[in-house]
């Protein structure tokens, strides 16, 4: 008999074998908090950093609350939609899956705040525009707000998260506002900044190259490092999650985006001087990048690298050299932005050069507006330089991109600089319209009556466009400017473009005309 029951036992057993083994990997899983505690974690700001990172906690980490804060109701409102306010491959899927089970949009910021064990920030740290270090230094205005609320609210002991790229030494004013403010409560300050690629976000969130986490030397501080590590060790391999002190932290996220941007501008170098010489930078990058110790990844030449990111950090980077007495450093870093600055010039130089000199009253077609594919952000986009400048030379232009709106294309084309950093609500919300610039929804719409166009953006359809169309509905001579060195030139010409690529020998009607003004 005991035996039957033995046998009964084992069948049950391998029926619900399935069973057993998710108990275990739930009995397994990293836990975060107090028992029986759900952990709640709040990030203020939901743009580009925010939004994205909270969902993909949201999505593998099941046993906590997540709520995005934002004071902007129309960012909110759009999260909470079927309309997501940032275009990113993967998003809305995540989203979905958890948008109302444990991922939640609010704009009631200081309720959510008061409530989080874990609070991340991930506010707007522009650069600053007046006043010491003005055009390099970091504007932490918003920051040092969000701090400040944070210790109004408070009512328990709080991990602080910094999450926006900031100078090195930031975590060190937050800490002392906090600590200045606390009325009891005790806090812990990480660093744990953002490697995303935009276009990429999801995947890079899903199966990161590293994630990074520094902290304070001390009991507590390590402490709050491994309740962070807790909550990435849901989905994260252990070997992947680096720990630092501080400073470490907030000086990695510099130095990555600055040796970023270093290799597109040393490629974006070299690819004037294979047009001067009649090389080809495709080739000489794909030679590069055999060497092992180079690797061929951002050695793509183009008409210049974009985004939130890379200038600004540079210039801060430059800015935190110059105050430690660093100036030949700085001036090293510096070289990166100027050749950027210099290569968007060049681009405009050769398109207002090859065709006789001028645009004047001429229809340019821009292909993307976006600073990269499969993003709809056009912070430091190449485009708005391109565009500029061919508009001071009194150029007509069409302007198509996939994802960027006429409202975001008009109001880059007349913001400030630097102005694009500062929160949507204290941006100007009626741009003025520039009358020279029409936006339109297809290439073929952008292209017709046109006398060139630019390849602004690396988009794929770019690649599949009916060329001979094109051409057929162009202005003679019609002239293809491609800033990204997408499309086959060859074949272009064959059809009857002039064609200007990157980096590329010269088109024969080109190879006289100056490459610099």
């Amino acid at each position: 008999m005991d035996g039957g029951i033995c046998l009964v036992c084992l069948a049950w057993y391998e029926e619900n074998a399935e069973w057993f083994v998710w108990i275990g990997q739930v009995l397994a899983a990293p836990k975060v908090g107090t028992k029986n505690k759900m952990v709640k974690i709040c990030c203020i700001g939901a743009g580009y950093v925010g939004g994205p990172t909270m969902a993909v906690i949201a999505l593998k980490c099941p046993s906590i609350e997540v709520v995005v804060v934002d004071i902007s109701v129309s960012r909110i409102n759009a999260w909470n939609s079927d309309q997501l306010p940032i275009y990113e491959p993967g998003l809305e899927d995540v989203v979905k899956q958890c948008r109302g089970r444990n991922l939640f949009f609010s704009t009631d910021v200081e309720k959510h705040v008061a409530k989080a064990d874990i609070v991340f920030v991930s506010v707007n740290t522009p650069t600053k525009t007046q006043g010491l270090g003005a055009g390099k230094a970091a504007d932490l205005t918003y920051w040092e707000s969000a701090a400040r609320m944070v210790a109004d609210v408070s009512t328990c002991d709080k991990i602080v998260v910094e999450k926006s790229t900031v100078p090195v030494k930031t975590a060190e004013a937050i800490e002392r506002i906090l600590t200045h403010n606390s009325k009891g409560i005790n806090y812990q300050i990480l660093s744990n900044p953002e490697f995303l690629a935009e276009g990429t976000a999801i995947q890079d969130l899903l199966h990161p190259d590293r994630v990074l986490i520094g902290g304070r030397e001390t009991p507590g501080g390590q402490k709050a490092i491994q309740a962070l590590k807790d909550v990435y060790a849901h989905w994260v391999p252990e070997d992947r999650i680096i720990t630092t002190n501080l400073w470490s932290a907030e000086l990695s996220k510099l130095a990555a985006n600055a040796f970023l941007a270093q290799r597109i501008s040393s490629v974006n170098a070299m690819s004037a001087l294979c047009e001067a010489t009649g090389a080809d930078v495709t080739e000489v990058s794909y030679a590069v990048g055999k060497d092992t110790r180079i690797g061929p990844k951002f050695l793509n030449a183009s008409v210049g690298f974009g985004g939130s990111c890379f200038q600004k950090d540079i210039l801060n980077l430059v800015y935190i050299c110059e105050c430690n007495g660093l100036s030949e450093v700085a001036e090293y870093w510096k070289q990166v932005i100027k050749v950027n600055d210099y290569q968007k010039n060049r681009f405009v130089n050769r398109v207002v050069s090859s065709m006789f000199n001028t645009v004047s009253n001429k229809k340019i077609a821009i292909l993307g507006f976006a600073f990269k594919k499969d993003t709809g952000d056009t912070r430091e986009t190449p485009a708005i330089d391109v565009c500029k400048g061919l508009l001071g030379d009194k150029a007509r232009l069409s302007i198509y991109d996939p994802q960027v709106t006429e409202d975001q294309i008009q109001r880059d084309l007349t913001m400030n600089k630097f102005d694009w950093d500062h929160p949507i609500h204290l941006q100007p919300m009626s741009p003025t319209t520039v009358k020279q610039v029409s936006v339109v929804w297809n290439a073929y719409d952008a292209t017709k009556d046109a006398h060139g166009l630019c390849i602004l953006t690396e988009w794929d359809e770019f690649k599949k466009l009916d060329y001979q169309r094109i051409y057929d509905n162009m202005q003679k001579p019609a002239f293809a400017f491609d800033g990204r060195n997408v499309v086959d030139a060859d074949k272009l010409r064959e059809i009857g473009f002039i064609v200007y690529s990157i980096g590329k020998p010269l088109d024969p009607w080109l190879k006289d005309m100056p490459a610099v003004a």
